[in-house]
Parts: structure tokens; C-alpha cells; sequence
């Protein structure tokens, strides 16, 4: 191609390029070209609200549950009764004396009138002969004289009195000097005197079981007063057991500390 041709071309080429657009017409125009081509590729997105249902839980209880106790059953015990004895009453039908043994050597602990009442607690264990009973004017039981009252009631339903608990003397001390001699069959007591004022004194006691005839029975003795210091006693050979007494220093309120006699073997 020769030169002139060359020429004329670029000169066509500067040419068309000075009768096109402008750098900011063609800037211009691709920003439109670009704004109308995401106009018509943008979609208008309505959204659909789908409502999820609200849902209750339904709540499953794990709590252990309380336990209630069914109480255990102690059956009531059944109590099945004797037969219900009355114990046996009285009258007193002479003035007489109550007393805290059963025999007229123990000290007087109430007096007895005619009409006076109470009930049979015992009897005397040693023959019957006298009764262990509480009299509805005193508040403590004493021994009367089975003679001296007129018993209603069987008196195979009273057990056997108790032992005896004697009234305390603390005002005087217990005897001394308490020797015992026998000759044959008859047994000599002797003892140091104690002295005590005329108002209190009351002598000596003296109880014991002893031998008569093969038989062994107890006895008891009164001494009258506290210038008596001797007694003789009937006790012979033949019997199961050994004879054995004691003896107490008594005054109005009650008895000292008994003193074993030391009895003689016949």
C-alpha cells in the first residue's frame, strides 16, 4: 500500500473519531444504559408471612411423686378378766384396839369403836387369829383382833398380810449387853436397861420362834417397862428348826433397831 492511500485512512479513522460522542456523553449514557438495564432486572419480592402456630407445650410431670405412708396396725391386745373378788368388810362390834402387829404386844396404832367400818386387806399368816385391815376412819392399815368385828365376806379370798414394818424410834438407842441361859427346857433372856423418860417408856419386845410339844410357833412379848430386864422363856428339843429371837427397846412413838438374843441350843 503506498503512502498516500495510509494517509488517507488515518485521516478517515481522526476524522470519525471527532464526529463521535464526547468521553462524557458516552459515560453518561452507559450509567443510564446501566440503570435501565437494573430496572428491568430487579424484581419486586413481596413476602408471604406463612404464621407459624403458637404451641402450647404440653408439660410431662417428672416429679417423683410423695408416697404416703399407710400407717402400721398394732392390734389393741384383748385383755380377758378374772374373776373380780370384793374384798370381805366390817363392823366393829366392841371398843377395842388397832395395831401395827398381829398380837396384844405390839403398840396400840388406833383405837377401835363399836360401828366403826372398813375392809379386810389380809389376814395373820400365823393363825387366823387376827386381820390385817384399813379402817375407813384412817389413812393407814393396822392388825384387829379377828374377835373384836363382824366380818361380811369370805375371807378365803384375802391373801396373807404382809411383813410387818414397824414405827422408827431414833429417841433411843437398841439394847446392850443381851445374854441368854437355858436350863433343861426353859430359857432365861437378860439385858442391860435403857433408860428412857416415864412419858416415852413403853419396856421391851421381845419375838421369836421357839419349840413347844414338837411344834415350831412364833410368839411375841411385851415388857412393860424399862426397869424389867429379865424373861424366861419354854423351849424344848424336837423341832425341824433352831429357836431364835430378837428383842426391841420400845417407846410411845415406835421401836429401835432389834438385837439378835444369842440362843442357846438345847
Amino acid at each position: 500500500m503506498n503512502k498516500k492511500v495510509v494517509s488517507l485512512i488515518g485521516t478517515l479513522i481522526i476524522s470519525l473519531a471527532a464526529c463521535g460522542p464526547s468521553a462524557e456523553q458516552v459515560a453518561t449514557q452507559t450509567s443510564a444504559a446501566a440503570t435501565t438495564t437494573a430496572t428491568s432486572w430487579t424484581k419486586t419480592f413481596t413476602p408471604t408471612y406463612t404464621e407459624t402456630p403458637t404451641l402450647t407445650p404440653t408439660l410431662t410431670n417428672t416429679t417423683t411423686p410423695t408416697e404416703t405412708l399407710t400407717p402400721s396396725y398394732t392390734p389393741t391386745p384383748t385383755f380377758t378378766l378374772g374373776p373380780t373378788f370384793a374384798l370381805p368388810v366390817f363392823t366393829v362390834k366392841m371398843q377395842a384396839h388397832c395395831r401395827y402387829g398381829p398380837a396384844k404386844a405390839y403398840l396400840h396404832a388406833g383405837d377401835l369403836y363399836p360401828g366403826d367400818t372398813g375392809q379386810v386387806w389380809g389376814v395373820d399368816k400365823m393363825g387366823r387369829a387376827w386381820l390385817y385391815v384399813k379402817l375407813d376412819k384412817y389413812k393407814y392399815p393396822c392388825y384387829v383382833a379377828k374377835s373384836v368385828i363382824d366380818v361380811q365376806g369370805d375371807l378365803n379370798t384375802v391373801v396373807a398380810a404382809p411383813p410387818l414394818y414397824l414405827p422408827q424410834s431414833t429417841l433411843y438407842g437398841p439394847v446392850q449387853r443381851v445374854n441368854a441361859k437355858r436350863i433343861g427346857n426353859e430359857v432365861t433372856v437378860d439385858w442391860e436397861k435403857v433408860w428412857m423418860t416415864e412419858d416415852d417408856d413403853r419396856g421391851y419386845f421381845i419375838e421369836g420362834w421357839f419349840c413347844q410339844g414338837g411344834a415350831y410357833f412364833w410368839s411375841a412379848v411385851a415388857i412393860p417397862n424399862q426397869f424389867t430386864t429379865t424373861y424366861t422363856f419354854t423351849d424344848e428339843s424336837g423341832c425341824p428348826f433352831p429357836s431364835s429371837a430378837m428383842i426391841y427397846v420400845v417407846e410411845k412413838h415406835g421401836y429401835t433397831d432389834p438385837v439378835d438374843i444369842p440362843w442357846p441350843a438345847p
